[in-house]
């Protein structure tokens, strides 16, 4: 091992597939060239994996089994984190928390954080063995990490009702870059048109991978509330799962009588076009959101939202957009309805007022400097 200064930070994260947190990592790194960032995954390189390598940053890999990882990759992190000599350990999951946390501090590694960002623990949702890994790391906290970073407030307040060190939490908001995230009334009319829609009819969107959590389900009993209504608005679904060839969902719109009126894209490359051909955003989220990063991306550019009253979605909209009880198609399709009434003055009113406040409280410039004072306090 060489002798040395320790510098910069090793960040720790179980997946860099699509994600929240692999999302968040990502623009904290490749936005503070500075931090002299380096990130250790315990699986394969995913979605993010090459973004980090294109942006500069060291990316290693310990190509751990999906849905096994174990004690087998500790040998691993340890010369791996003797080798690099980090001033600090950043880790973003449960997973990586536990592991890299004891990878840390075997290896001398003088400060750690862990990080936390779900804020709905349902143990009839959550793997066995997840759960068995979130009480280590309950029980661990008061010794382990020296800081444990929330996305949210409501992810702190449930971490502390789990037994986690509550003087150790402390909440680092999501941030997002307003240059890549802004109005472009040029690339939503292109991808209306590469669609075949109206340039200036309503149209919805919801864009998240397919998965119980999301419940899209909730959204297509919405629709079909709004169908008998009368109201027959094109809706985009966007993310990974949400293709014509899955068998799931195209039952549901033969069930709700949807077919033609919902459009499944997948996923795709182009979000902020995505989210600029819409007029209104919608997320139908059950559980598990902690700080939808989807509600923000919208409001960035200019679109309005409805959500379900899910982790900090209250938070994220204020008063700018519609929140509805999670689980509630006739909520979920009265606020649509409502939104959809409104008149086009209010309408653009609303469209401002979602990109200010986004602007004001939850800037990409803003996350970074809070993980940047934070590692300056630990230092």
């Amino acid at each position: 091992m060489r002798e040395g200064r320790r510098q910069g930070v090793v960040h720790i994260i179980t997946s860099l597939d699509e994600g929240g947190a692999e999302a968040a990592l990502y623009r904290l790194c490749s936005q503070d060239p500075a931090g002299g960032h380096r990130v250790i995954c315990l699986m394969d390189a995913g979605k993010y994996g090459p973004l980090l390598r294109q942006a500069g940053v060291p990316v290693d890999y310990l190509e751990q089994p999906r849905g096994r990882l174990g004690l087998g990759a500790l040998p691993r992190l340890w010369r791996l984190l003797r080798q690099h000599r980090p001033a600090l350990v950043q880790s973003w999951m449960y997973h990586s928390d536990l592991l890299g946390g004891v990878a840390a501090r075997l290896a001398g590694v003088p400060r750690l954080v862990w990080g936390v960002r779900t804020s709905h623990l349902d143990p009839a949702l959550v793997r066995a063995s997840t759960l068995v890994v979130i009480r280590l790391c309950a029980l661990l906290s008061w010794v382990v990490p020296d800081r444990i970073v929330c996305c949210a407030e409501g992810a702190r307040q449930v971490h502390r009702r789990l037994g986690y060190a509550p003087w150790r939490l402390r909440v680092i908001p999501n941030g997002y870059d307003l240059a890549q995230l802004a109005p472009d009334p040029v690339a939503g009319a292109w991808l209306r048109r590469q669609l075949g829609l109206d340039p200036q009819a309503p149209l919805l969107g919801m864009v998240g991978r397919f998965d119980p959590q999301k419940d899209h389900r909730t959204l297509l009993a919405a629709l079909a509330q709004l169908q008998r209504q009368g109201l027959t608005p094109t809706c985009l679904l966007v993310g990974r799962g949400l293709e014509p060839g899955n068998a799931q969902l195209q039952a549901w719109l033969g069930e709700f009588g949807l077919d033609g009126q919902v459009l499944l894209l997948g996923s795709r490359s182009d979000v902020p076009a995505v989210m600029n051909a819409l007029t209104l955003h919608v997320l139908s989220s059950a559980y598990g959101e902690a700080f939808p990063n989807v509600l923000a991306e919208a409001m960035a550019c200019g679109v309005p939202c409805i959500a379900t009253d899910v982790g900090d979605s209250g938070l994220i909209l204020g008063d700018t957009g519609w929140l509805v009880p999670p689980r509630d198609p006739q909520a979920l399709a009265a606020a649509l309805a409502a939104a959809l009434a409104e008149p086009a003055a209010a309408h653009d009113a609303r469209r401002r007022a979602a990109r200010q406040r986004i602007a004001a409280r939850f800037t990409l410039d803003q996350m970074v400097a809070r993980y940047r004072s934070l590692y300056s306090e630990l230092a």
